[in-house]
């Protein structure tokens, strides 16, 4: 694999749109808008956004944007459709949301999960977790190639490794009963060295840091501390993995950490993490007329 030396220059993409069958699938930690000075979601607002505009990702998964800040997000992009519930439930507090490229992607199914003892319940948690975490998915057709395939945003805690593994185990207990690929992206408050990176690897996700023909930027620690010169480190705690399904399988073409900043200051206290894929039917899949449960054909 080739590693790039220097980041994407201000203007220019580091992965950059792409078209079907290629998706484009980037997770982004925004850094929540209650952020003070010179750290401001006004002042960071518009290197998101050139960031965001540079890419064009097929598909966006966030964490830790509000409301407000997520309705901003969307004004300065064009043409995407999304999912949101706030972790304290309805439009309260942070989220995992998951936006697309909606000329591209349409939408079959949703759902929110809290990573707790009760994941079905609105602000649960447990396990010594920091604050309330949670995840999001869809399950999502391509209007062109007609593929269909689940995507997973997660936030992991930032405190206590003992809720991350348990985090992990239901990650791993919801994606089980899907049977299109899955893409599972996220802030996960560890690096690859963690019990929490073992469980999701040894249970059937494979990091696409590892399994891409190529990576545009060195293994740069994807928690930057609002420093705005990247470093190789330990903290590479923003991953995309996948999982093929029976009858398609998952390439993974260029992997990136893009590294963009702007007059000194970086759009979050995260550099966002993309992956450039292609989901390879192994046979003709059969399909069934309406979405259904999870995973129905």
């Amino acid at each position: 694999m080739n590693d790039a030396l220097i980041a994407a220059p201000p203007g220019h993409p580091l992965l950059g749109p792409v078209e079907p069958p290629l998706l484009h699938v980037m997770t982004y930690n925004l850094k929540s808008a209650s952020g003070r000075a010179p750290h401001s979601w006004w002042r960071r607002r518009p290197l998101v956004k050139a960031v965001l505009e540079n890419e064009l990702p097929s598909v966006i998964c966030t964490q830790e944007g509000r409301f407000r800040q997520l309705l901003e997000l969307r004004e300065d992009l064009d043409g995407y459709d999304w999912v949101h519930l706030g972790r304290g439930g309805g439009s309260r507090s942070e989220a995992t949301a998951i936006l697309w490229d909606a000329a591209r992607l349409s939408p079959l199914e949703y759902d929110h999960l809290w990573l707790s003892k009760h994941p079905n319940v609105i602000g649960s948690r447990n396990w010594g977790s920091g604050t309330i975490r949670m995840l999001t998915w869809v399950h999502l057709e391509d209007r062109v190639t007609g593929s269909r395939f689940y995507v997973v945003d997660n936030h992991f805690d930032h405190r206590s490794e003992k809720a991350r593994r348990k985090g992990a185990g239901i990650l791993l207990r919801t994606v089980e009963r899907f049977l299109d690929p899955v893409i599972v992206a996220g802030d996960f408050n560890c690096g690859p060295d963690s019990a929490t990176y073992r469980t999701l690897t040894g249970g059937g996700l494979e990091d696409t840091w590892e399994t891409a023909a190529e990576r545009a930027t060195p293994n740069w620690a994807t928690y930057n501390r609002w420093r705005p010169g990247p470093v190789e480190g330990p903290t590479r705690m923003d991953w995309i993995l996948t999982r093929p399904s029976d009858d398609c399988g998952v390439e993974v073409h260029r992997v990136g950490v893009n590294a963009y900043t702007e007059g000194g200051l970086t759009p979050s206290d995260h550099w966002p993490v993309q992956a450039v894929l292609r989901l390879v039917p192994r046979r003709e899949p059969q399909r069934a007329p309406h979405p259904g449960t999870p995973g129905s054909r």
